[in-house]
């Protein structure tokens, strides 16, 4: 039976952008395992990002960082300019203090080390940045 919660509650979209094809299988199965949480799409590139946002309109972008050509600093400000309600997470192995730019200049919401994204920090990402999303 079906709670009135559960029926008002919508999934919350999300697309991972990462070059890396062991990041987007891990992200496929953290996302698939997180209640209230659908992968709509993944792309390998920023410029396939940039598509998929367009057509899909994610919820949660989550952008790796250092990706070859368009870097993912750059996707991030481009995908602020396509759907400026999307929240936009920077993901990379490296701590922020190490990121050639600040989170906010990017345009994103936060950054987030990929060793530390399991469901609750998902859901608590969701949780900090996602009102004004969803």
């Amino acid at each position: 039976m079906a709670t009135s919660s559960s029926v008002t509650t919508r999934q919350v979209r999300v697309l991972v952008v990462d070059d890396q094809a062991v990041f987007l299988r891990v992200a496929r199965s953290l996302i698939a395992a997180t209640p209230g949480f659908e992968q709509v799409g993944e792309a390998a590139s920023g410029p396939e990002a940039l598509r998929l946002t367009a057509d899909l309109r994610p919820d949660l972008v989550l952008v790796d960082v250092r990706m070859p050509g368009m870097d993912g600093l750059e996707t991030a400000r481009r995908l602020a300019d396509i759907d400026p309600g999307a929240v936009i997470v920077l993901v990379s192995v490296d701590p922020v203090p190490e990121l050639p730019v600040s989170v906010s200049s990017a345009r994103a919401a936060t950054h987030v080390r990929k060793q530390d994204l399991n469901r609750r920090a998902l859901q608590d990402l969701w949780r900090a940045h996602g009102t004004a999303a969803g």
